[in-house]
């Protein structure tokens, strides 16, 4: 399974990719909201991990982004957000798929919260996609 990680913190995004290579995910990776929007049309990833806070262009500008564009309005984008739940609503409006909420994964302390939290959300991803995973396609 091919994921797009979109953080603007070196730090997170080097563990993060880690951990999920290990496990693995065929991961990719962008520091801004432009990066992010160019490497989705360029790889079409399964999945996209999407912070909200980027230089550039904000994550939910690069939601909007990937949803109005035809190439990658069906990839799932799952939000790493310490985001209010009405912040989180409006995002589900513009088509965020899941939340995935920074604090909760304390990614400082290891990648365990996360792989957990992102199997679980996986389960949930719509037929094609869940398809391409459950068969082993990357």
């Amino acid at each position: 399974m091919k994921i797009l990680l979109v953080d603007d913190s070196k730090f997170l995004r080097l563990a993060t990719e880690r951990a999920l290579a290990r496990a693995g995910y065929d991961v990719s990776s962008a520091a801004d909201g432009e990066e992010a929007v160019r490497t989705a049309h360029a790889n079409i990833p399964d999945l996209i991990l999407l912070d909200m806070m980027l230089p550039k262009m904000s994550g939910p500008d690069v939601l909007k982004a990937l949803k109005k564009d035809s190439a990658t309005a069906a990839i799932p984008v799952v939000v790493l957000t310490g985001l209010s739940q009405k912040n989180a609503d409006k995002l589900h409006e513009d088509g965020a798929f899941a939340f995935l909420e920074k604090s909760t994964l304390a990614l400082d302390k290891g990648s365990e919260t996360l792989l957990a939290a992102l199997a679980e959300i996986i389960k949930r991803l719509p037929a094609a996609s869940a398809l391409k995973v459950a068969s082993g396609q990357k």
